[in-house]
């Protein structure tokens, strides 16, 4: 089933235009999503992938998979280094709210002159791709992706619908998130119907390696709350990642478990790399994630959203909690 709305009156109309572009190119096509790539991010990707190969398309992912996805690609799907750009490619860059923002090791997006196709629930998108299909009500890229997949006559199977529940499930915090719309439980019914293996996606996000209960004791020792209660945070830095054995991958899931910590309206997460601070945001909905990260210089979505902060931790503590404090106004918590 298609979703159409008022804020994409288009939708379907682009994603037709999306699956001819793709169906009709005749050179490889490079599938690309944004740096730490999530499950919607690989799932998109993957889903796509498996389904245009399906047709006999050259696809090549291309991504640094985090330990905690490694499970998902099979060998030699997702290769981690674009050395060059194939001649007379076509870019399908997934889950990006700008192409210009996709990263892969090697090749530079921004030097690419071949067509690009977008396909993106962000609500910051330029829409500035060759056929971009944007629809900031989507709770997940990879629901946009399955009807591009439907728009492509792929036949379904298990591996092609695997990985676009799994995309589903992360971004709405496996169904549990307020994006999880009547649409959202459709799109996944309907993945289960063509072979989607719920179970083991659940079974396998949900282990752990024993690191990440050591990191876990530091995250919770660092735990912070606002005076009001209305914001919790934690932070890691590298000294904590090696008394621990832990990578910077490791952190990215800590926010949601900050996150149910009762009373709060606004989860953070500090990445501490120096200079640098990236700056992991969950709201509960009453807030706004994005317009947060947006003053920080990121982006992202109302329920959860991130920024990469050129500046020390302290610095970027400052900035985040005026920019917090401000939304926290507006909407009428302060």
């Amino acid at each position: 089933m298609t979703a159409q709305n008022a804020a994409e009156p288009r939708y379907a109309e682009l994603v037709q235009e999306a699956a001819t572009c793709l169906k009709a190119h005749a050179g490889p096509i490079v599938i690309l999503a944004h740096i730490d790539p999530d499950g919607d991010a690989l799932g998109s990707c993957l889903g796509l992938q498996r389904a245009l190969r399906s047709l006999g398309k050259d696809a090549q992912t291309y991504m640094q998979v985090p330990r905690y996805l490694t499970f998902l690609p099979q060998e030699g799907e997702v290769l981690p280094q674009l050395e060059t750009w194939p001649e007379n490619a076509l870019a399908a860059v997934l889950d990006v709210d700008n192409t210009d923002t996709a990263r892969v090791a090697g090749a530079d997006i921004t030097a690419f002159e071949g067509p690009v196709v977008n396909i993106d629930h962000h609500g910051t998108n330029r829409r500035e791709a060759t056929v971009s299909v944007v629809d900031p009500s989507q709770a997940a890229a990879a629901m946009m992706v399955k009807d591009v997949v439907d728009a492509l006559g792929a036949a379904w199977s298990a591996d092609i619908a695997t990985p676009l529940l799994l995309g589903t499930s992360t971004d709405t915090g496996s169904f549990r998130f307020s994006n999880t719309t009547p649409q959202v439980l459709r799109t996944a019914a309907d993945l289960v119907e063509r072979g989607a293996a719920l179970p083991w996606i659940n079974d396998q996000m949900a282990r752990n390696p024993p690191r990440y209960y050591s990191l876990l004791r530091e995250v919770l020792d660092q735990m912070a709350f606002s005076p009001d209660g209305l914001v919790v945070s934690s932070h890691v830095d590298e000294a904590a990642l090696k008394r621990t054995g832990s990578a910077w991958e490791d952190v990215e899931s800590y926010v949601n478990t900050i996150r149910n910590a009762d009373g709060t309206e606004l989860a953070v997460m500090y990445k501490d790399y120096g200079e640098r601070v990236k700056v992991s945001l969950r709201s509960r909905g009453l807030v706004s994630a994005q317009n947060i990260a947006v003053v920080l210089g990121g982006g992202g979505h109302v329920a959860a959203a991130g920024a990469s902060v050129a500046a020390p931790y302290a610095e970027t503590v400052a900035r985040f909690e005026a920019a917090a404090d401000a939304e926290l106004r507006r909407v009428g918590l302060r």
